[in-house]
C-alpha cells in the first residue's frame, strides 16, 4: 500500500474503534469471491437471463415454469457458495463490539454462515419458498428435492421468499433497516453502489442523521462523491482485511 492508502485505512480504523455502533449495508460485490457472480456485468445473469421476462414479480405471475430455469441455477450456485475473508471480517467486527448489524441486499446466507448474528435480509431468503394461493411455506431443500418447480399441495407452483423486481420489500426489513441507518454513527458500505431504490436511501438516511460514511468499492460509484466520507478502494476482502489487520494494531 501508499502511504495515501495507509492514511485511509487507518482514518478508517480509527473512526471504528472510537465510534463503534457502526453498521454494514453489503450488496454482490461482497460475494463476488464466495462464488456468486453479480446479476450486473459482463458475467452477470442478466447477461443470460433478460430480468423483464424472469426476474419480475409479473413475469413469475405468467410464467413461473420458465421463471425456475433461473431460479434452479441461481439456488444451485448459492447453496455451494461458501463464506469469504470479508463475511468473517464483518462477523468479527460484530464480536468485538463494533459493528452492530448487517444490512445486506444479497440472498445468500452468507453473513450468517460467517458467524454474524444480527442480519437483516433486504431481498428476502431463498431457504424457503412460499405458496402465493395458500401462503404456505416450505423449506427449499425438500420441495427442490421433490423436483423442479416446486409445487405445493394445492397445486400452485412455489415461489421462492425473495423480492421479484415489482414486489415491495417486506416492511419490517425495510423498517429495521432505517432504524439501523438512523442510529448508527458508521455506515459500512460493502459491495454495493446502492443504486436501486429503496436500498439507495439508507447510505442518505445516514448520513442526514450523522453517521460517517466507509465506503470498500472497487471503483468509485454514485456514493463517493457525494456521501462517502472514506473510500477504501479494492476487492471486498482485501480492503476488509486490510481494515481489521489495521483496526486490531490501533487498539491493542
Amino acid at each position: 500500500m501508499t502511504k495515501g492508502e495507509k492514511d485511509l485505512y487507518r482514518q478508517a480504523a480509527e473512526v471504528l474503534a472510537s465510534r463503534k455502533n457502526a453498521v454494514a449495508l453489503t450488496g454482490a460485490g461482497i460475494s463476488v469471491e464466495s462464488g456468486i457472480p453479480a446479476f450486473r456485468g459482463a458475467q452477470g445473469m442478466w447477461e443470460r437471463f433478460d430480468p423483464a421476462e424472469y426476474a419480475t414479480i409479473g413475469a413469475f405471475l405468467k410464467s413461473p415454469e420458465k421463471v425456475w430455469e433461473m431460479l434452479s441455477e441461481m439456488i444451485d450456485v448459492l447453496v455451494r457458495a461458501v463464506p469469504n475473508p470479508a463475511h468473517a471480517c464483518l462477523a468479527e467486527l460484530e464480536a468485538m463490539g463494533v459493528l452492530r448489524s448487517v444490512i445486506t441486499q444479497n440472498v445468500d446466507g452468507l453473513h450468517q454462515a460467517a458467524g454474524s448474528r444480527k442480519v437483516i435480509e433486504y431481498h428476502g431468503n431463498p431457504s424457503e419458498l412460499v405458496c402465493i394461493r395458500c401462503w404456505k411455506r416450505f423449506p427449499s431443500r425438500e420441495k427442490i428435492g421433490e423436483g423442479v418447480p416446486p409445487r405445493c399441495a394445492c397445486g400452485r407452483i412455489l415461489k421462492p421468499d425473495i423480492v421479484f423486481f415489482g414486489e415491495p420489500i417486506p416492511w419490517i426489513a425495510q423498517e429495521y433497516s432505517e432504524t439501523e441507518a438512523r442510529e448508527c454513527s458508521v455506515l459500512l458500505v460493502v459491495g454495493t453502489s446502492a443504486q436501486v431504490m429503496p436500498a439507495s436511501d439508507i447510505p442518505r438516511i445516514a448520513k442526514e442523521h450523522g453517521a460517517f460514511i466507509v465506503e470498500i468499492n472497487p471503483e468509485e460509484t454514485s456514493l463517493t462523491a457525494k456521501i462517502t466520507d472514506i473510500h477504501l478502494q479494492g476487492r471486498a476482502s482485501l480492503a476488509m482485511e486490510r481494515l481489521m489487520e489495521t483496526l486490531r494494531n490501533g487498539t491493542a
